[in-house]
């Protein structure tokens, strides 16, 4: 792997060690996958930030590295913790764990990262340009970057997307070359699909078949009236979850699929009762509905916010969003809490500390969540639409 002079100074030490660390990492990786040299980034964002997650281990090894002066050197943005940072005893997040998630986050910014705490960093003011290389680490966020609006990113590890943010550079592999997004599979979609969930379904199903390979989608029927980076995400974020898809094509509406028109293998898709089936459990209630994961975008606090207008949830709803965009969209956010749900920002379910909070039960619209919850948080899901999560299970009629 080809290094530039400032590159061998950082990794020989010469520039300290943090530096040091930083580019080792960014080194080893170029040299497994073959990279020829690296290319600068514009943004990194950072996951495996939750307690839960890291652990004592993971927060020891960011306290080491923030005591060397590690500092990154381009906007570089947080994943969601395992909790909101301010309404966390109304989660019911034990004590013991909220002091633990705050050394994360504050050793974090002591390296300059951004506390956004967010796996939708796109909906804010961090939206990233066309052809921009990045250096981002949570799947869906990867794969939106890559898929919908045409950045170039790999699907980076916590420390090594540190890392990046670091040095203000990554090793140019994989999704950052033209040769690493033409699509392997054309997938034929031959069945409807009428909203959000359907595309969740859809990229569960992808993602199992296909694994890490990138598909060209063709959807043979029309798309329903809801707006397509909400359906586009929806699909993205459980590819990546249930496979390893980091970009995805789509005829007629990615920016790339007339770059890189369908080759390779064929895949029809023609019904999607298998994810249903798979991801979802048959229950009468749950203890808990969560929208917002992605987290959810100022389009979707609307929607939810007039299903439950003037109506009083049976259940308790958690919408989780980033804090900027809960603050946008302020009026929704009082109607949603008014009829007894709420709206937290910094986290995500998947990574909070279910087992703790005495949830055993989730109704959500995310194929995501539905996919990692009963195995990450060992709770019971009822995937289903929106509406049908607040009908159903929230009793709002």
């Amino acid at each position: 792997m080809g290094l530039t002079k400032e590159e061998k100074a950082m990794l020989s030490g010469e520039r300290g060690p943090a530096l040091q660390r930083a580019m080792e990492i960014i080194w080893a990786l170029g040299k497994i996958y073959g990279a020829a040299g690296t290319v600068p980034v514009k943004s990194a964002q950072i996951s495996g930030i939750s307690y839960k997650n890291i652990g004592e281990a993971g927060l020891d090894f960011l306290k080491k590295w923030a005591s060397e002066g590690a500092k990154v050197q381009i906007p570089a943005m947080m994943n969601p913790a395992g909790m909101d940072l301010k309404r966390w005893k109304e989660m019911g997040i034990p004590a013991e764990f909220a002091q633990k998630q705050s050394e994360i986050v504050e050793t974090l910014v002591a390296m300059g990262v951004e506390p956004t705490l967010t796996c939708a960093p796109y909906l804010a003011r961090n939206r990233p340009e066309f052809g921009e290389h990045l250096a981002w680490s949570e799947s869906s966020a990867v794969i939106f970057a890559n898929s919908v609006i045409g950045a170039r990113t790999n699907r980076e590890g916590g420390p090594s997307a540190l890392a990046a943010a670091i040095v203000g550079r990554t090793a140019c592999y994989g999704f950052h070359t033209e040769q690493g997004r033409k699509p392997a599979c054309l997938v034929e979609v031959a069945c409807p699909l009428k909203d959000e969930a359907d595309f969740g379904a859809l990229g569960y199903l992808i993602g199992k078949k296909l694994g890490y390979k990138t598909p060209y989608i063709r959807l043979r029927s029309e798309l329903p009236a809801i707006n397509k980076e909400l359906l586009l995400r929806a699909m993205g974020a459980a590819m990546a979850a249930s496979g390893s898809v980091s970009l995805f094509h789509v005829e007629g509406l990615t920016p790339e699929a007339e770059i890189f028109p369908a080759e390779g293998e064929r895949l029809t898709i023609d019904s999607l009762n298998v994810a249903y089936f798979a991801l979802s459990s048959p229950l009468n209630e749950v203890d808990l509905i969560w929208i917002g994961c992605p987290h959810a975008s100022p389009e979707e606090l609307e929607l939810i916010a007039s299903l439950v207008n003037g109506r009083t949830l049976s259940t308790r709803l958690w919408v989780t969003t980033s804090r900027e965009i809960a603050e946008k969209a302020g009026k929704a956010v009082e109607v949603i809490e008014e009829a007894g749900g709420l709206v937290l920002s910094d986290t995500c379910l998947v990574v909070a500390p279910v087992e703790a909070l005495g949830i055993k039960s989730v109704a959500t619209n995310s194929a995501k969540a539905a996919f990692y919850l009963p195995s990450w948080a060992k709770v019971q899901v009822a995937f289903a639409p929106l509406e049908e999560c607040l009908t159903r299970y929230g009793g709002v009629r």
